[in-house]
């Protein structure tokens, strides 16, 4: 599993279901519940996952869990199992929902990977990485504060801020335009080829900057 991996993996962290390098996966989409919230640039990561369920068979449909904070999805892809969740905290608590999987599962932190908005990065733009700071994301910084910062990100670009003067707070929770609205399944494709190459674990450099508009 190369597509974020820091450092050689050890056969210890696997969780095993039965016989065979069985491994889980947590994959972790940002954004705030309610319809209002629906197709906001802070809620790009929900859409994000929402797309991947919805066109790979191999995952069942969403299921509330609130001991657990979320809403969940589960399915196997060879011999990974993976486990798709959307936090049901509002973003600054996010942390509280991806601790509470990942516990409930026993997966490591470095099987889990979060898709989320990214301010700092363009429209068009969605970029790789493991670890790092928060840049002011308040559910990246509820994550980390929680179980650490060597987790997987997959950050899609949202800016940049239009028009300067408009506050970030007000920007992210903003529709997309109707122009952004037309590319995001450009941007979904791109995010489930991605996650696609995580889950059955092909390699890929843990540093990568991809571009889904066409």
């Amino acid at each position: 599993m190369a597509l974020f991996q820091r450092r050689p993996q050890v056969s210890d962290s696997f969780q095993y279901y039965s016989a065979g390098m069985n491994r889980n996966v947590l994959i972790v989409g940002l954004g705030n519940p309610g319809k209002e919230y629906d197709l906001t640039r802070h809620n790009v990561g929900f859409e994000a996952v929402d797309s991947f369920v919805a066109k790979n068979p191999e995952m069942d449909g969403w299921i509330a869990k609130k001991d657990l904070k979320c809403h969940i999805s589960s399915g196997r892809f060879g011999d990974t199992r993976v486990y798709v969740i959307k936090p049901t905290t509002f973003m600054n608590l996010s942390g509280e929902a991806v601790q509470a999987v990942a516990g409930f599962y026993k997966i490591p932190l470095d099987h889990i990977v979060v898709v989320y908005d990214e301010l700092d990065i363009d429209f068009g733009q969605i970029r790789l990485r493991v670890g790092g700071s928060s840049a002011g994301h308040n559910g990246i910084k509820s994550i980390s504060q929680l179980l650490g910062e060597d987790y997987g990100r997959i950050r899609i670009g949202i800016g940049p801020k239009k028009p300067a003067r408009i506050s970030a707070a007000d920007y992210v929770l903003q529709k997309f335009s109707t122009d952004e609205q037309a590319q995001l399944p450009n941007l979904q494709k791109e995010v489930s080829a991605i996650l696609s190459e995580y889950v059955y674990g092909s390699d890929v450099l843990p540093t990568d900057t991809r571009t889904f508009l066409i």
